[in-house]
């Protein structure tokens, strides 16, 4: 089937390995009238390794305004226009979801032509049970804002997809242990390229594993929060009950209902779990009905401490 007039193409190109180009992908570059890329030299380069001979104009983050009102001009006017990111499908984590939006907006037509997706990739390597996941992009570059980025999944069952720098990826990762605890993770350097390594560890060793000065592009994957899961696991293991506790020292472990067993240990479970220690205290202290410092005071006088 021959392309179009008038519509507007998303193409995903390889995220490294050409040979993940797909035959699809090659014919619509070859037939559009226009390809808008992100990069015009990498464009050019992969343009000419498949002997496509097509005009290729700029459309990034910097001229996003100029050049979408210009692509959506030549569209009107029933230019076949295909749209590419440096690697992968564009509009993903690119400004090509704003072009897709101007594009609706004046009622032109916009086509997929699925290929690569890095965080995906990524995603499926992990191995992780998500229930369901959230994609990041990039988190932000003040150490503050970053933090206060992640700590909004402390608790949030899904996995997480973040992209990130080699210059960045050490301090992320140890910031990722500091918001999350030592969540496991995948990080994965260089996908489908020659270099491809793929990490699977706990945030700590993750980081060390990397290393100060690391190479390539990245991609994190951050496992959901086990809290939930493991915060039921306590109760019923534990005999955490809702509704008041009996006074410390009456019966201990005895199992009884209202009864808080073992504290300590139902801690400990959660801390596994990537849970850090006061989000675990909390989540048990609300799941017994007590207040977080009562519960607390009995986790002090269990560990001796």
């Amino acid at each position: 089937m021959s392309v179009g007039s008038g519509v507007l193409y998303l193409v995903g190109t390889p995220i490294g390995n050409l040979e993940d180009m797909t035959p699809r992908a090659v014919r619509v570059l070859g037939e559009v009238d226009v390809i808008a890329a992100e990069d015009t030299r990498r464009t050019m380069a992969l343009c000419n390794h498949f002997g496509i001979r097509k005009r290729v104009i700029s459309y990034h983050e910097h001229n996003k305004e100029t050049s979408g009102e210009r692509i959506v001009s030549m569209i009107l006017s029933g230019a076949a226009v295909a749209l590419v990111s440096d690697a992968g499908m564009p509009g993903f984590s690119d400004p090509g979801c704003e072009l897709v939006d101007r594009c609706h907006d004046a009622g032109i037509k916009v086509v997929p032509v699925p290929g690569p997706n890095a965080a995906v990739t990524a995603l499926v390597c992990s191995g992780f049970r998500a229930q369901g996941f959230v994609f990041e992009g990039f988190l932000p570059r003040q150490r503050r804002r970053r933090l206060e980025a992640l700590e909004r999944y402390g608790r949030d069952p899904r996995a997480v997809v973040v992209y990130e720098s080699p210059q960045r990826v050490a301090a992320t990762l140890n910031d990722i242990a500091t918001a999350l605890g030592d969540r496991q993770l995948v990080v994965a350097r260089e996908l489908t390229k020659l270099h491809e390594e793929i990490i699977r560890a706990r945030a700590g060793e993750a980081a060390s594993r990397v290393g100060t000065s690391p190479i390539g592009e990245f991609v994190i994957v951050i496992e959901g929060s086990r809290a939930l899961s493991a915060l039921d696991g306590a109760v019923r293991r534990r005999g955490l009950r809702s509704g008041a506790v009996e006074p410390p020292g009456d019966a201990a472990g005895a199992g009884g209902d209202g009864i808080v067993v073992d504290p300590a240990r139902a801690v400990r479970e959660l801390e596994k779990a990537g849970v850090p220690k006061m989000e675990a205290i909390k989540a048990l202290a609300k799941a017994a009905g007590i207040p977080k410092r009562e519960l607390y005071a009995m986790l002090q006088r269990d560990t001796g401490k």
